[in-house]
């Protein structure tokens, strides 16, 4: 038979509680004789123990029952209420039970005091207020916890649907993107175009590995910053040039996937870039370990047509993921954007 266990740590309670509630019990019923004589401290531990379990058993019933009754967390008091006196007549019939059984048996010592009885209920009623109390904290802490569960759950699965729409965001962008400069590669320079389709086929599979995670290595970004900026030189030759000092301990690192990518496409899409005016961009390390890009400005005379994807998308990321923000400065002559590493 499955005995009717209230939560899991209620072997390890009753284990503490009992041995402590029978000797105290029988002390104040009995009085010194219950540690004097052997006979005495036998008869009663053990009368009081089978007493004292079927109490344990009754009081369990009565606790699962209200919980079915009010098992709304926020009714705890009602439930605490409820219980405590259900279980004090329970348990005070039980202590009654003793006093009368010691009585009839004529246990050695025992003085059938109506005062000792008294104080042996006060003690019980006590008792069962801290067992009460114990039982609904441990529950509101469990409910607590499992709330917890539930909004961490909730929010991970809100943070990467954000994410995934951020990245969904800039595959379709990049795209449109890049078939614009392949469209007028075509008519310019045919091979150049042939070039610039093979280099996007190798760029775009990356683009779409990097929905995988939320954060990348250093590394595989500027992996893929070489073809992505092979793909830009087809277009623009030595007009743009890419100077990367990254210090090898910062490249274990991670940082949000296609971050570089969007900077890089950002400096390309707001600058003039000639063979007299060079775009040059630099990937650089501070001291702090951060990655810092950064461009010479010479801005376009009209401004160039923004969706305002780009820096917004990686400022949207490293706010999702608790990241420092990213430090964006413009003096008049440079551009520089300053990522946290993670």
């Amino acid at each position: 038979m499955k005995l009717p266990a209230y939560s899991r740590y209620d072997w390890l309670l009753q284990l503490i509680i009992v041995p402590l509630y029978i000797g105290l019990l029988n002390w104040i019923l009995i009085g010194k004789a219950f540690w004097q004589n052997w006979l005495t401290f036998g008869l009663s531990a053990g009368i009081t123990l089978a007493d004292v379990f079927a109490n344990w058993y009754i009081n369990n019933v009565i606790a699962l029952k209200l919980n079915e009754l009010h098992p709304d967390p926020r009714q705890y008091v009602v439930r605490a209420v409820k219980r405590f006196l259900a279980t004090s007549l329970t348990s005070s019939l039980h202590v009654v039970t003793l006093f009368f059984v010691y009585r009839l048996i004529s246990l050695p010592g025992f003085n059938a005091d109506v005062v000792q009885l008294g104080f042996a209920l006060l003690f019980t009623i006590a008792i069962v207020a801290i067992v009460v109390i114990t039982y609904e904290s441990m529950d509101s802490f469990n409910y607590w916890q499992q709330s917890r569960r539930e909004v961490d759950t909730l929010s991970k699965a809100q943070l990467q649907a954000q994410l995934d729409a951020l990245r969904q965001q800039v595959n379709p962008h990049f795209l449109f993107n890049s078939l614009n400069s392949l469209i007028a590669l075509i008519g310019e320079d045919p091979r150049q175009a042939e070039s610039f389709a093979e280099e996007l086929s190798s760029v775009y599979r990356y683009l779409l590995k990097s929905n995988e995670s939320s954060l990348v290595p250093l590394t595989s970004e500027l992996d893929f910053l070489d073809s992505y900026y092979h793909l830009l030189k087809t277009r623009h030759g030595d007009s743009l040039t890419l100077v990367t000092r990254i210090h090898p301990e910062a490249e274990c690192r991670q940082l949000p996937p296609l971050t570089l990518q969007l900077l890089i496409e950002n400096a390309v899409k707001h600058n003039i870039i000639l063979p007299d005016q060079p775009l040059t961009i630099l990937l650089s390390t501070d001291e702090q370990q951060r990655l810092v890009v950064s461009n010479n400005l010479q801005r376009k005379p009209s401004k160039a047509l923004s969706n305002g994807i780009g820096l917004s998308n990686i400022l949207s990321k490293y706010q999702m993921l608790g990241q420092p923000t990213p430090i964006i400065e413009d003096d008049g002559q440079e551009f520089r954007v300053t990522l946290p590493l993670v």
